[in-house]
């Protein structure tokens, strides 16, 4: 089959190149009539807080475009995810924006195996109500930024987002332009993930991943200022609708994290390693590039891993974890999937029961996707609650006979 942007997409990784975009029916047969879309539901956050959110449109006129060079600066979409007061009568915020999700639903979904129209992707709602305000009681909020695989929508990591919130987290989950399969800007416009080049050998796909590596860390490094302006009472976004109440006193930017899967985990842990500002850095199954790799971190880390992978079968993981001199946890989701770091580990499930999706398994492997989100949920947010709140769990050196799914790594 024909090479899709799939390959790269952090669903799959970049060691998977293969193309899982949906055959079409076979020629001569009359096609069955539609079925009515097949509705998803992402599984509630189980913190103590209801939680909001708000998007952010930000400009960054220090530097063109690294990804599309003839755009003079840098355009970006973030999600920031918070506790809230309780109710007030705010909307519900969508999976996905209309426009991006009808995108995803054209483009996405089909290179997933499910066909397009087969499933409500536009009726997928969080837990978070846009705008509310942000909880008093919850104090000054740790940060996590959150990083998605390559080429994929910040959309990806909602489930995780959103415990982190509910615990009491300020989390920024940024696209990343131009690299993301679709990013909405206010007032419906899509821009969509540049063409990749035809000839995808190895050396192309290191360059690419690596260029869009150094894309993110200036992202985030942006993404940082602009919190900075945030605590400090300024605006930092394009908006002009009032940001949600309470949101300016909330961060507590010395108190900040990484969070990515993938590529993204990638970034967070560069992030780490060159970034002062960052204190921890969680790496959900991504290998690792840059110098990072080879000189490690002296700041927490966290590393989770998939199906049979572990400290030795990655070499830059290997690498890294010699030459690590800071607090180091690894963890392995035994018969997990690349993509069971990712929100498709509890909507192809649902998907499964209604139609044929070939390669699930291959997605999003064999686990329990109950049990699996609630490993993850549970280790990332005892992560970050020791190394940035000062809530130490021991869970992390050892999950116990309660979680059979994970397996510590040495």
């Amino acid at each position: 089959m024909p090479l899709t942007r799939r390959a790269l997409l952090g669903t799959l990784g970049a060691a998977a190149l293969a193309s899982v975009a949906a055959a079409p029916a076979p020629g001569g047969r009359r096609a069955a009539p539609a079925a009515a879309p097949v509705p998803l539901r992402l599984p509630a956050p189980t913190g103590p807080w209801p939680i909001g959110t708000v998007a952010l449109h930000l400009i960054d006129d220090s530097r063109p475009d690294p990804l599309l060079p003839a755009k003079p600066y840098r355009e970006l979409m973030a999600g920031l995810w918070y506790p809230a007061e309780p109710g007030g009568g705010y909307p519900t915020a969508p999976w996905l924006p209309p426009a991006a999700a009808g995108d995803w639903d054209a483009h996405s979904a089909p290179a997933l195996g499910v066909r397009a129209g087969a499933a409500d992707w536009q009726g997928i709602r969080t837990h978070a109500r846009t705008g509310a305000p942000v909880a008093r009681r919850a104090g000054r909020l740790p940060v996590v930024l959150f990083s998605s695989g390559d080429g994929g929508s910040r959309a990806l990591g909602t489930t995780l987002v959103e415990e982190l919130a509910s615990r009491g987290h300020l989390v920024v989950a940024l696209d990343s332009t131009y690299e993301a399969e679709q990013v909405e800007f206010p007032g419906g416009r899509v821009e969509r993930a540049l063409p990749l080049p035809d000839d995808l050998t190895p050396e192309v796909i290191a360059a690419l991943l690596a260029g869009h590596c150094r894309a993110r860390l200036a992202d985030a490094r942006f993404v940082l200022g602009a919190l900075d302006r945030l605590a400090r009472g300024e605006r930092p976004d394009t908006g002009t609708d009032p940001l949600p109440d309470g949101l300016a006193e909330a961060a507590d930017p010395a108190r900040t994290g990484v969070l990515g899967q993938s590529l993204g985990g990638c970034v967070a842990a560069q992030l780490a390693h060159d970034e002062p500002r960052v204190r921890a850095a969680a790496d959900l199954d991504g290998a690792l590039l840059g110098p990072v790799a080879d000189s490690g971190l002296a700041k927490p880390f966290l590393l989770m891993a998939s199906g049979t992978k572990s400290l030795r079968t990655e070499p830059s993981w290997a690498s890294c974890w010699a030459a690590s001199t800071g607090p180091r946890h690894a963890l392995r989701l035994r018969d997990s999937a690349h993509g069971s770091y990712t929100d498709l580990q509890v909507l192809l499930p649902q998907l499964v029961r209604r139609l044929p999706v070939p390669d699930a398994d291959t997605l999003i492997g064999t686990v329990d996707p109950r049990r699996s989100l609630a490993a993850q949920r549970t280790a990332v947010t005892a992560f970050f609650a020791r190394y940035l709140a000062g809530r130490p769990s021991g869970f992390l050196e050892r999950p116990g006979d309660d979680w059979p799914e994970l397996e510590v790594l040495r």
